[in-house]
């Protein structure tokens, strides 16, 4: 005989099963009949836990974001005052993540194809947290002078946008593209790139001052 379920252990499983057809079928698509079929539950017992659809899914979104434990990794970061290091260890944690959250790269894709209302709540749990920390620790190892002036927020977007392409490659598209790489020669090979970019330049003494490049002048919006 099979054990009933309580509340809770309902409510748990029709979480889960969500996040993986939300994954598979995407928003549109993923339907409440089917979500029922796959727990063996009615609609109505679903409906008893989830008044909508949309709630179910800003209910799975909380559950990822529960499984991301970025306040772990801001405690592993907060305190280092190297941009490698920063660097190395975002990298990591994203990566690995990904890779035991399989979910989290499809319900990112599908919130932006499908555009729905959800789109920016998803990107606000999923990818957001990571942009959001490396932009604070950027502007602070600028403070202290470990990086030259760059804008921390677009930086932050690139790098993480990076990695998480390099996710997206592992799980998504890894046979469309030909030869894969893992994580370790993808950020190996990165990361330098990045902190070179990054680090403080010796400026170069001369009696001719010099000029501002074209790049330079559009970045500090002169004309």
């Amino acid at each position: 005989m099979a054990t009933r379920l309580t509340a809770l252990q309902r409510r748990e499983q029709i979480v889960t099963v969500a996040t993986r057809l939300f994954a598979r079928q995407g928003y549109q698509k993923m339907t409440t009949r089917l979500l029922a079929e796959s727990c063996g539950v009615s609609e109505a017992a679903l409906y008893r836990y989830f008044p909508s659809k949309s709630a179910l899914y800003t209910a799975v979104l909380k559950s990822v974001k529960d499984r991301l434990d970025i306040g772990r990794l801001m405690a592993e970061l907060k305190d280092m005052d190297e941009i490698e290091d920063v660097l190395q260890g975002m990298a990591h944690f994203i990566i690995s993540t990904h890779s035991k959250n399989t979910a989290l790269s499809r319900l990112l894709l599908f919130s932006a194809l499908e555009q729905h209302p959800l789109a920016r709540e998803t990107f606000q749990n999923l990818r957001g947290p990571f942009v959001a920390f490396l932009t604070r620790k950027l502007r602070q190892l600028q403070r202290t002078g470990k990086i030259r002036d760059v804008h921390p927020e677009i930086t932050a977007r690139c790098f993480v946008g990076m990695v998480m392409d390099c996710s997206l490659s592992m799980h998504l598209w890894k046979k469309l593209q030909g030869k894969s790489y893992v994580p370790e020669q993808v950020i190996a090979n990165n990361i330098p790139i990045f902190v070179a970019g990054l680090q403080q330049r010796q400026r170069i003494h001369s009696s001719t001052p010099r000029k501002n490049t074209e790049h330079e002048r559009r970045r500090e919006g002169v004309t």
